[in-house]
């Protein structure tokens, strides 16, 4: 583990023996003291707002629309939804006896796991903070927050939002590099909610391992689509021209590559340059258009600026786009085709605007090379063909799926929202998000049960009566 500021882990073990103490009080918290909780930070946040867009257009170019579509109505969403839900959420779950239980009384009691943990990422700060901070609270939790480095405006402002909205022993946030992130993931959380990506998710489940900490891990992986030659190729082309494009492809559930029948390619690749260049505009054009966001970071840049290359060097072709420019960290939105299977843009997350494009002429040939690969958490569809959409559906396997439109799932409060395997442990979102900070405690009170009659001393009659249940049982 790497070495933490001494006055920072002094900081951290405080709140963190703070928070476990008031966890034990909280345990006793019911649903309107949990809403008024909520609702101190929903004032804050809602007199955030323009702080909020500040930060996203000062940390990587964010447009304003983008910041109130992904970052502030989802938050607000989420608000509206567990305050509608909340009380029913926190009722006991009573449960009918079974035979062999005949004369019990059973019940499932939702009890708050404890102190836990929210560690957020970079592409979407304010949304992936502040949701699973409000499931959690609603889940009659504490909560420490350890933002992203990456975007410090953003960090900055998520900070000044928690100070103000809540007492340390409640939610406290705790900036930092991954000396920060690594300390706080070996303490003995009784949760902890990670988005990231799956090489750093590994770090988190084999930390939260030496506590027995349950975990949910909100990952990413090679999100695929695949095109039916049935398939409207225009309203195809302009969900998918802004679910990839959209935040600049910094995205965790951004279609990654497209599988095309090999007879509709030529026109969806002309469908899809038109809805970038009306979306974004073509080329050097998206540099000028404040409704493209723009690469996080140097690095960053020079990581996708570096996976277009490697793909390029081995076959790849542009079709769109291609241009790449340090100043401004720019790189255009990109489509490109033809580059090998070992090319580094196949096996890598791009998390970046460059969209490589597959053909098949048996979409046989396309689920076989998904499901080589390890599970996404996203799989789109687009076909009219409902046989072609149950194959798909059948025959791979994903966190979760749109038909012929990309990301709206990720905002439908009725849908639990997560991956599979590489892609993901737990859901969220809604109910789920609820579910995944809360333990469900079984109690099982005895009104006039029968099963003294089963216990030692194991006489001829008692053996009887053992063997007459289990005939009753099975």
């Amino acid at each position: 583990m790497t070495e933490i500021n001494p006055a920072i882990k002094a900081g951290i073990d405080s709140v963190f023996a703070q928070q476990k103490q008031y966890a034990l009080e909280l345990r006793k918290s019911d649903c309107a003291q949990r809403l008024a909780v909520l609702a101190r930070f929903d004032a804050v946040f809602n007199a955030s707002h323009d702080r909020i867009r500040e930060a996203a257009a000062a940390d990587f170019g964010k447009p304003e629309a983008e910041v109130d579509m992904a970052e502030i109505m989802p938050v607000r969403a989420e608000l509206k939804h567990i305050r509608k839900s909340l009380k029913n959420w926190m009722k006991p779950e009573h449960v009918s006896p079974t035979i062999s239980m005949f004369g019990t009384k059973s019940r499932i009691v939702k009890e708050p796991k404890g102190v836990t943990l929210v560690v957020s990422p970079w592409n979407y700060p304010f949304n992936l903070t502040f949701g699973p901070m409000l499931w959690s609270i609603a889940a009659g939790n504490t909560v420490i927050i350890k933002p992203s480095e990456m975007t410090p405006n953003m960090s900055k402002v998520i900070g000044d939002i928690v100070a103000e909205a809540f007492r340390p022993e409640e939610v406290s946030l705790f900036e930092g590099e991954a000396d920060v992130a690594s300390y706080l993931t070996n303490l003995p959380f009784d949760h902890i909610f990670f988005t990231g990506s799956p090489a750093v998710g590994k770090h988190v489940m084999a930390a939260a391992a030496k506590n027995l900490t349950s975990v949910t891990l909100e990952l990413g992986g090679k999100s695929p689509v695949i095109v039916d030659k049935t398939a409207d190729l225009k309203k195809s082309a302009s969900s998918i021209a802004w679910g990839k494009f959209s935040n600049n492809g910094q995205t965790c559930i951004a279609p990654d590559y497209i599988y095309v029948h090999e007879s509709i390619k030529d026109e969806l690749v002309k469908e899809l340059t038109a809805s970038i260049k009306s979306q974004y505009g073509l080329g050097n054009d998206a540099r000028d258009n404040g409704d493209y966001c723009r690469v996080v970071n140097a690095g960053h840049h020079s990581r996708i600026a570096r996976l277009l290359d490697d793909a390029k060097s081995k076959g790849g072709r542009v079709l769109t786009g291609g241009e790449v420019s340090d100043e401004g960290q720019f790189i255009a939105p990109t489509l490109i085709e033809g580059m090998s299977a070992d090319s580094a843009i196949m096996d890598e997350e791009i998390f970046g605007p460059v969209l490589p494009i597959l053909t098949f002429s048996d979409v046989d040939a396309a689920i076989g090379y998904v499901n080589s690969k390890p599970k996404p958490l996203a799989l789109y569809i687009y076909s009219k063909d409902n046989r072609f959409i149950d194959k798909v559906l059948q025959e791979t396997s994903a966190g979760d799926t749109c038909v012929n439109q990309t990301v709206l799932h990720f905002l439908h409060q009725n849908l639990p929202f997560g991956g599979v395997n590489n892609s993901g442990i737990g859901k969220s979102g809604g109910v789920w998000g609820f579910r995944a900070f809360t333990h469900e405690r079984s109690v099982l009170v005895d009104k006039f049960s029968s099963t003294s009659m089963l216990y030692p001393p194991y006489t001829p009659k008692v053996k009887k009566l053992i063997k007459t249940t289990m005939k009753m049982l099975t």
